[in-house]
């Protein structure tokens, strides 16, 4: 044995890298099974080639050498009188032993209380075949989903076995781009609550297969990730950071994990101009929430399996996130939609009815339809000129996106930088006033469930702009017709009041807030009809003035005329009384009317004077903000929706 084993090791010595063929059974069928070039195939024997399969060995997930021949013997279980009764049935003692043995072996087995229970055991396909090793591999589904299939081979001999495990386990280890160690936050709340289970049922038993250890926190609170992230992990232990939950978790983590680099890098975060560090770790996303847009956008499914089959092989997709600022002070950061107007309102009429759970979305998204308010206000982009692709070009972001992959040249980057340091000055930057039933703002196409085009299909995920989508005031029906083409293959901005650009920042400024942004919007009603009361004074004084001379000169008249003038200015003097009255009546009732629209205003026709900006689901404190796209800031555990297969399963007739 010693010598066959130093024989097996010289051979492997001698043995080019990565290539290794062999004969081994397979659902008692001879296959020719291959090694070549980081691709794993099996090829039923004396059948082309391109009939059989491939696997990169990046998506192999594990391999495990199977103990079949000790698998014959086993202790005695509940069932055995029926053993005992196959075993006297056969007419050789020592083969109907055996054989009676490996039946039960492989239809029953007893549970804890003595319950019997039928179970798949693997068997060997041959007496002639005892060692056998079982490879665990994706395979991939219907509407991108991943799974995992197992494929066991069977060898006649115990080196050979080993030889096909030692290769194949070596050729995993030098997978850099995998995972060994993993921090994972679990929201228990998220969605219908099911992240726990989730992970327990659905993500450990895959992680530990692949041999991945992870450290799991369960959120206490909100911001319990962001905080732990941003203050107590230590980073330096993991390879990357896992979140089980929704959108709202993710942007939890997002958030620690941004922040607690630029504060390692020691970048100035509040500064709009701040050129930010790229984080190092990459965030793994388990669908556990409601939506889970930013999962479906970048992998293609809500599906827990897939989203962890994507985590171990190690798959990297960079991603844009936006800062978002209020003069000088940060805000947040967002990766998928920022609305304004229609998409705000819902989300702020939403929080009022959480008990409802996801279907306030609804509720509230028909209220704020059939309200139809406008917002007045003035909209500052700087355009992307310098990309490739556009808005309205039906090009979506898939894997190995060209978009995405553009780099330019430095120099043309120092060139832009200079130019947007200009363009400050107003030189680039264009400007857009009206009036608005939404502007969003995307940076992925924020495809979900509900609408598979998403707000901006095609919208990339790390070419460094966002698109900010404009909806100009329009009748109730064409904003349906809007709405409706998110459900829909058609172009959401062939209609004459939405406008689309591809834009590297933008501000916008609301009509009662372009003077000052931090103004209360009451007192500046208050201070507006102060003064047109103050107008209306200096009319009448005006007006007065001239009637006072009016009637120095009628004075030099005639005593008729003078009696008649009197009784005319007196007249007029009683009504200027009344309109006073009158005016000062009607301005204390615009100021109760106001206070009271503005508490109720599903009650007035007049539109609010501003609405509040929706963030990745969460509402800012401020209206007038300005947005800066930061390319690839971020990275994922993701590669993107995956149009066709990366390898298919028709191999060349000379790949082997």
């Amino acid at each position: 044995m010693e010598k066959e084993d130093k024989e097996d090791k010289k051979e492997d010595d001698q043995r080019p890298a990565g290539l290794l063929s062999s004969q081994l059974l397979l659902k008692r069928s001879v296959y020719e099974v291959s090694l070549h070039l980081r691709v794993l195939t099996w090829t039923r024997a004396h059948l082309p080639s391109r009939l059989g399969h491939a696997v990169p060995v990046s998506e192999v997930i594990s391999v495990r050498e199977l103990e079949v021949a000790s698998s014959t013997s086993i202790s005695p279980c509940s069932c055995t009188s029926m053993c005992s009764t196959m075993t006297s049935s056969d007419s050789s003692p020592s083969r109907s032993s055996t054989t009676g043995t490996s039946m039960c072996t492989s239809r029953c087995t007893s549970g804890a209380k003595g319950s019997r229970r039928w179970q798949k055991i693997p068997q060997r396909d041959d007496e002639d075949s005892p060692h056998a090793f079982t490879v665990s591999y994706v395979q991939r589904a219907r509407r991108a989903a991943w799974r995992l299939r197992d494929v066991t081979f069977f060898c006649a001999d115990a080196a050979l076995c080993g030889r096909w495990v030692r290769t194949l386990t070596e050729q995993l280890s030098a997978l850099a781009q995998r995972p060994r160690r993993l921090l994972v936050y679990i929201n228990p709340l998220s969605g219908k609550r099911h992240g726990e289970r989730i992970y327990r049922h659905k993500v450990a038993p895959l992680f530990s297969r692949a041999n991945i250890s992870t450290s799991v926190i369960v959120t206490q609170h909100a911001n319990h990730a962001r905080d732990h992230l941003r203050t107590e992990a230590e980073l330096q232990n993991y390879d990357g950071v896992v979140c089980v939950g929704g959108d709202g978790m993710f942007s939890e983590v997002m958030h620690g994990l941004v922040l607690r680099t630029q504060r390692d890098q020691g970048r100035d975060h509040h500064h709009p101009d701040q050129d930010l560090a790229q984080t190092g770790l990459r965030i793994g996303i388990i669908p556990a929430g409601s939506t889970d847009c930013i999962c479906f956008a970048t992998v293609g499914a809500n599906d827990p399996v897939t989203s962890s089959l994507h985590i171990i092989v190690g798959d990297c997709q960079p991603m844009d996130v936006c800062s978002v600022h209020h003069g000088d002070a940060f805000l947040r950061y967002s990766v998928s939609l920022l609305g304004y107007g229609f998409y705000g309102d819902v989300l702020s009429d939403s929080e009022r009815r959480r008990w409802m759970g996801p279907a306030r979305y609804d509720v509230s998204g028909v209220k704020k339809f059939l309200s139809h308010r406008y917002y007045e206000g003035t909209v500052s982009y700087l355009p992307a000129s310098d990309v490739l692709g556009t808005p309205r070009d039906r090009a979506p972001c898939r894997t190995g996106c060209v978009v995405c992959q553009y780099n330019r040249p430095l120099e043309e980057e120092k060139e832009e930088k200079l130019k947007m340091e200009e363009s400050h000055e107003g030189l680039a930057w264009r400007s857009v006033r009206g009036k608005f039933l939404a502007i969003n703002a995307v940076s992925m196409s924020c495809a979900c469930p509900r609408s598979p085009q998403g707000l901006s299909p095609a919208a990339h995920l790390a070419d460094g702009t966002t698109d900010l989508i404009l909806v100009r005031k329009a009748s109730r029906l064409a904003f349906l017709r809007h709405l409706l083409r998110h459900t829909s293959k058609d172009d959401q901005f062939d209609l004459g009041f939405v406008e689309v650009h591809r834009v590297r920042r933008f501000r916008f400024t609301p009509r009662f807030c372009q003077s000052d942004s931090e103004l209360d919007l009451q007192e500046l009603l208050q201070k507006e009809v102060q003064q047109k009361d103050v107008q209306q004074k200096e009319v009448q004084q005006k007006e007065a003035q001239q009637k006072e001379a009016q009637q120095k000169e009628a004075q030099q008249k005639e005593a008729q005329q003078k009696e008649v003038q009197q009784k005319e200015v007196q007249q007029k003097e009683a009504q200027q009384k009344e309109v006073q009255q009158k005016e000062v009546a009607g301005s204390q009732a615009r100021r109760i009317l106001g206070q009271l629209c503005r508490e109720h205003p599903a009650c007035c026709r007049t539109p609010p004077c501003s609405s509040c900006w929706n963030c990745d689901g969460e509402i800012l404190p401020h209206a007038d903000i300005q947005v800066r796209a930061h390319r690839q800031l971020i990275r994922l555990f993701a590669r993107g929706i995956e149009e066709t297969p990366v390898f298919d399963d028709i191999i060349p007739p000379g790949a082997i």
